[in-house]
């Protein structure tokens, strides 16, 4: 059995709705193959759709940068969790509310633009607190906060991304910031607007009139699980935080229809796999459970054996309904061919 369609996986789907950072680029760089990959989908005349945690931008500001990798992106295409927050808000509050704003000037504009006031002090005795990430956030801002919701404030968190990818390894994100203020509180925010709530998957669907789309992201809690959350199949790519370990252990609600190494995977048959491939053999390779933990034997394709693991990982236990959910997986290879796939895939001892 294998975990490969017979055709390239783009061509199954009428959208194609990116995650950006440890998609598309990292901090301000290009992932090795991104341009290129979303070049091809706009030469076939493909709908293309980006969204994003990341409150630190606005989708114009988005679309401006991706443009200058040499993506050609409007601000149409982009969905973003500050533009989201905003009208959350401005369809709970009245127009000219305060708004304490936590976060970078981009979501601070969205408030404005909303018809809301963003203030930046809790004195001003605002009704919410829009928090979000910003790479200058620090301890005053934090403290305001926290006076503002003790005080009354409707908390609204743009996303709780614990970490943001970068080419020096992963670094705090806003959840992070989040469980400050979350510590200090005592309690977690009234709202959180982006990934993995379902929201800016199905306003990028919407859009175009998208119905049948395919989630490319890199993250499993945020991007996978949100695809989850919307009904649409999704292609975890290895580029960026959730590697294979992880995957390995993730729940149902936290699985990918897909996974390829990068995007290359969205028209190379050999560049992407589905999972799980159902038994734990694929390609040429076979997975047993001794009871401590995954063999993998036999050779092929390191993306079907995978496949196989994913199969194994998965399968409902006596004792576990999902396997191994939760729990990190230990894999061990029997034979040359297994343990050189392993090394590829990080499982290697």
């Amino acid at each position: 059995m294998s975990g490969r369609g017979a055709g390239r996986l783009v061509d199954a789907y009428d959208l194609v709705i990116f995650d950006l950072d440890g998609v598309v680029y990292l901090i301000d760089e290009p992932i090795p193959g991104a341009v290129e990959a979303i070049g091809r989908l706009h030469d076939e005349g493909r709908s293309v759709s980006y969204a994003t945690n990341n409150a630190s931008r606005r989708a114009a500001d988005v679309a401006e940068l991706l443009t200058g990798m040499g993506v050609p992106a409007g601000a149409d295409e982009v969905v973003t969790s500050a533009g989201a927050a905003a009208a959350v808000l401005a369809g709970r509050l009245a127009p000219g509310d305060r708004v304490l704003v936590v976060g970078a000037d981009a979501l601070r504009d969205e408030i404005a633009e909303a018809g809301l006031v963003p203030v930046t002090r809790a004195d001003e005795e605002p009704v919410a607190v829009v928090q979000g990430y910003g790479p200058r956030v620090g301890w005053a801002e934090l403290a305001e906060a926290a006076v503002a919701v003790r005080a009354g404030a409707v908390w609204v968190a743009t996303n709780t991304d614990r970490t943001l990818p970068s080419p020096r390894g992963p670094l705090p994100g806003n959840g992070s910031l989040v469980a400050v203020l979350r510590t200090a509180l005592d309690r977690d925010p009234d709202i959180v607007v982006g990934k993995p709530a379902p929201g800016l998957f199905r306003t990028g669907a919407q859009r175009v009139g998208s119905s049948r789309p395919l989630v490319v992201g890199d993250r499993l809690d945020t991007d996978i699980e949100g695809a989850v959350r919307a009904g649409m199949d999704s292609l975890l790519v290895l580029t960026g935080v959730s590697d294979v370990p992880e995957l390995l252990a993730a729940p149902a609600a936290r699985r990918p229809t897909f996974v390829g190494y990068d995007l290359g995977g969205l028209f190379d048959v050999d560049g992407a796999v589905r999972v799980p491939a159902g038994e734990p053999e694929a390609g040429g390779w076979r997975v047993s459970n001794d009871g401590g933990g995954l063999r993998l034997d036999g050779a092929g394709p390191t993306l079907d054996a995978l496949a196989a693991l994913c199969a194994a990982a998965w399968s409902p236990s006596p004792d576990r309904d999902e396997g191994t959910a939760g729990q990190a997986v230990t894999v061990v290879g029997d034979s040359e061919p297994a343990r050189a796939a392993l090394g590829e895939l990080g499982l290697a001892d």
